[in-house]
């Protein structure tokens, strides 16, 4: 069974929770959408050349206003409010909250919170990146 993950907040941490599963789990663990505020073209080549990493090997290519990491596609979305986002409808399982901002678990619809992906977005679970409040 594949996991299916969403990752909120595509900065550094983001981009490396993405390269390191494809690196390493590829067929156990399946990201099939990102949240990010920037746009497609911009996060394809954040991740693609990462000034502190190196370029990553394999393939990174944007079509549709989503990205495409070696054959896989990504959709990118620019939401807000975690509350908001269609974490269910995706299929995810798990997100990975990675802004630094969502860290409290008692969030609301009107003051969001890591829960929001799991009350709002209908996540299975969250891992918070950051340490939690």
């Amino acid at each position: 069974m594949t996991i299916r993950v969403g990752i909120n907040g595509f900065g550094r941490i983001g981009r490396q929770v993405l390269k390191a599963i494809n690196e390493r789990h590829p067929d156990a663990i399946e990201v099939v959408a990102v949240n990010d505020l920037f746009d497609a073209d911009i996060n394809a080549y954040l991740f693609k050349y990462d000034s502190n990493y190196g370029i990553y090997d394999g393939t990174v290519e944007v079509k549709d206003g989503n990205i495409v990491v070696d054959g896989k596609e990504i959709k990118i979305m620019s939401e807000r409010n975690p509350y908001a986002l269609p974490w269910a409808d995706l299929g995810v399982d798990v997100v990975v909250e990675s802004t630094g901002v969502f860290r409290d678990g008692k969030g609301t619809e009107a003051k969001p919170g890591a829960n929001s992906h799991i009350d709002g977005g209908g996540a299975k679970k969250v891992i918070i990146s950051a340490p939690a409040k």
